[in-house]
């Protein structure tokens, strides 16, 4: 199999990079000081908040934490081929919600305060949010993710990287600003301990702004600092513009829709700001993410076709491990030739494809000379609930395998992918495809997009009937 490799989105890892040096670098601790005083001033918060409304601040922390683990899950997987450490994840996560937000607060009140001193009160209360929240948010937020890249270089290689990092900042951001706004609502109110300004903030906040909020303008950003973190094989002016250009399309976007313009006024202003400020850039963002995840894609697939052994991935399965709707096709058509166990067998072999995958692209020019060793070849079919035992095998005498670059994780990653094919041919479900149905796929679309616009539309009419308007 002969194909011409795309231009790799990983890239050397400096020295002073590498992941047992992070806790040597001045930005570590740093970064471990400020999320620890985020951490203090968003405790005296709810400390603050539990005394005047216990019952409304409870139902807020719940309402925003649910709302953030689907959001939290969809962004992990966003990069399947090589998933982030948790830990570096939830440090995103906590730079948003607790550094992000603590800068956010005052600075947002002193750009007001200079708005209304400057010009006049009015201009303040009109334009003062647009104005703030944009410069001021992004900022710190962008710095979050430079945090990300400066404590732990080795894991950012890729821009997609930079995405997943930038909507996690982005996310944690959201969610404790809106639970800020949701006790401040009932503050406003002045109804005592009431949850109905809660709802109102959550299906406001959550459901009709959430999709295109603060974790879409981390996702562009981060997409640009990732850029200048990984793509070296550019000029460094070109990398830091990309980064300026990226950071100030998301502070455009947040203007957009923090401003008064295009926006209707009234209950249908609702939808307004849903159907001509929310949903274009939501869509622009998106199709920049679906470019930088088939990029990476078809680098990492590339290391696999490399090999040349159908063993360890056909054409077909190729196709369909970077394509996550495929991957998820290829699933539900296992488990309808053969039940949960053979649905069960083609996740294990898409997940060690896809690790194999990504520990070639790190050995990448560095034979590795064990690889040549057999690779495991089964007397008999295997039980398919058996445990794996990688690397254990019999090596029929003068048969060689094709050597492969990497280091031992590769070999035994290798090894992995052909005990999993084993179990799979034992289930007579020898190949992780499925048939290709371009009817099913566009009738899932087009019922996804129809379920959208309905949840939006009664959340709209809860918010009118909540008196939101």
């Amino acid at each position: 199999m002969t194909q011409t490799l795309p231009s790799a989105p990983v890239h050397p890892t400096p020295e002073w990079a590498r992941p047992e040096k992070s806790l040597l670098l001045p930005a570590f601790w740093v970064v471990l000081m400020l999320i620890t005083g985020g951490a203090v001033r968003l405790g005296l918060f709810v400390r603050d908040s539990f005394a005047a409304y216990p019952t409304a601040t409870l139902l807020a922390l719940v309402l925003f934490g649910l709302y953030a683990v689907p959001f939290c899950m969809f962004v992990a997987a966003l990069d399947y081929l090589e998933r982030e450490p948790p830990l570096l994840l939830a440090t995103a996560f906590a730079w948003g919600g607790l550094v992000a937000t603590s800068i956010s607060i005052r600075g947002n009140a002193a750009v007001h305060n200079l708005v209304a001193k400057l010009a006049s009160p009015g201009l303040a209360a009109e334009w003062g949010s647009a104005l703030a929240g944009p410069t001021v948010e992004e900022i710190a937020k962008a710095l979050g993710i430079v945090a990300v890249v400066l404590v732990a270089r080795a894991q950012v290689n890729s821009v997609l990287d930079g995405v997943v990092y930038g909507s996690l900042v982005g996310l944690g951001f959201q969610v404790v600003e809106d639970v800020v706004y949701a006790v401040n609502a009932v503050a406003v109110a002045g109804r005592g301990d009431q949850v109905a300004p809660v709802v109102a903030t959550f299906l406001l906040r959550g459901f009709l702004a959430g999709l295109w909020s603060h974790t879409l303008f981390g996702a562009l950003a981060g997409a640009g600092i990732g850029y200048l973190a990984v793509r070296t094989e550019r000029s460094l002016f070109v990398r830091v513009a990309v980064a300026v250009l990226a950071v100030l399309g998301a502070m455009g976007i947040h203007f957009l829709w923090n401003s008064p313009l295009l926006s209707l006024g009234g209950g249908a202003g609702i939808f307004g700001d849903l159907f001509v400020k929310g949903i274009p850039p939501l869509l622009v963002i998106l199709l920049l993410v679906r470019g930088v995840r088939h990029r990476e894609a078809d680098y990492y697939m590339s290391q696999l076709a490399a090999l040349g052994d159908r063993r360890i991935a056909t054409e077909d399965e190729l196709r369909v491990l970077g394509h996550g709707h495929l991957r998820a096709g290829a699933r539900r058509y296992a488990y309808g030739r053969g039940g949960v166990r053979a649905r069960r067998a083609v996740r294990r072999l898409q997940r060690a494809q896809a690790r194999l995958a990504v520990e070639l692209s790190r050995g990448a020019g560095l034979p590795n000379p064990a690889a040549t060793i057999a690779p495991p070849v089964l007397d008999t079919a295997p039980d398919p609930e058996a445990p794996v035992a990688v690397g254990v095998a019999r090596v029929p005498e003068g048969l060689t395998y094709a050597p492969i670059l990497g280091g031992p994780a590769a070999v035994r990653w290798r090894d992995r992918v052909l005990v999993e094919r084993g179990r799979m041919l034992a289930l007579g479900h020898p190949e992780a495809t499925a048939p290709l149905n371009r009817t099913g796929s566009v009738r899932r679309v087009v019922g996804g997009i129809a379920v959208f616009l309905t949840a939006m539309i009664a959340v709209g009419l809860s918010l009118i009937a909540l008196g939101a308007s």
